[in-house]
């Protein structure tokens, strides 16, 4: 398996992804949108993970890689390649596929619930009926034309969705462990605006290994679907 994912900043990196491609003995690459790497022919992956990151996609006047990024993630979908996207990266899906990406109803930050939507009929993740997990973002996408809603939470209503049989994109960080935790917090800027799903620093680290795992294991589901045979 030809795995690639795209990174756009330095400090938000696969996290427990990583553990997830070691395991299935991926060959493993990576684009650096921030440091000017080419993207990949797409015909020469066959798995993508577009990660997070601080930027919104309607950024492209001031980061103009960005058109050249929703491109190929367009092409690699158009393919029929598994294709995982977290946070911004599910954002750039929906982009990518001409559904809009705005403020999402709240800001959040910290571990706060998902719930699952009831599912259509059809191949459609399982996703569990409720799964706290790591949130950290201020957008959030529209459904392309086409998507399953799989879940929301009280903060934002599209948490999730799927694509066809290949492609989801979760507005959460299922991927965070406690390392991964610590250099975004490192990378933060100071204390955000109070809100109803703002936690603060102190509650966002405690039982961080516990919180961690929960997600950890919905990541590994996640992969499992998408890159089934």
């Amino acid at each position: 398996m030809r795995a690639h994912w795209i990174q756009h900043v330095p400090y938000e990196g696969l996290g427990h992804a990583q553990t997830w491609l070691s395991k299935a003995g991926a060959e493993v690459s990576c684009t650096r949108m921030f440091a000017g790497d080419r993207l990949p022919p797409a015909a020469a992956v066959d798995l993508l993970i577009i990660l997070g990151g601080p930027m919104s996609v309607n950024d492209e006047a001031t980061l103009p890689w960005l058109a050249a990024e929703k491109a190929f993630i367009a092409e690699v979908i158009a393919a029929g390649t598994p294709v995982l996207g977290i946070c911004l990266g599910a954002q750039l899906i929906a982009s990518a596929l001409g559904a809009p990406v705005g403020p999402s109803r709240e800001r959040e930050i910290g571990w706060w619930p998902v719930e699952r939507v009831p599912p259509e009929p059809g191949t459609i993740f399982p996703f569990p009926d409720r799964v706290t997990c790591l949130q950290w973002h201020g957008e959030s996408f529209a459904l392309p034309a086409g998507a399953v809603h799989l879940a929301r939470s009280l903060g934002c209503e599209h948490q999730a969705m799927q694509i066809g049989r290949r492609v989801i994109g979760v507005q959460f960080h299922p991927e965070a462990t406690p390392g991964w935790v610590a250099s975004v917090l490192a990378h933060s800027p100071g204390a955000p605006l109070p809100g109803p799903y703002i936690m603060a620093e102190n509650e966002l680290t405690a039982d961080l290994a516990r919180r961690c795992r929960e997600g950890n294991l919905l990541l590994d589901s996640l992969m499992d679907f998408i890159s089934a045979k």
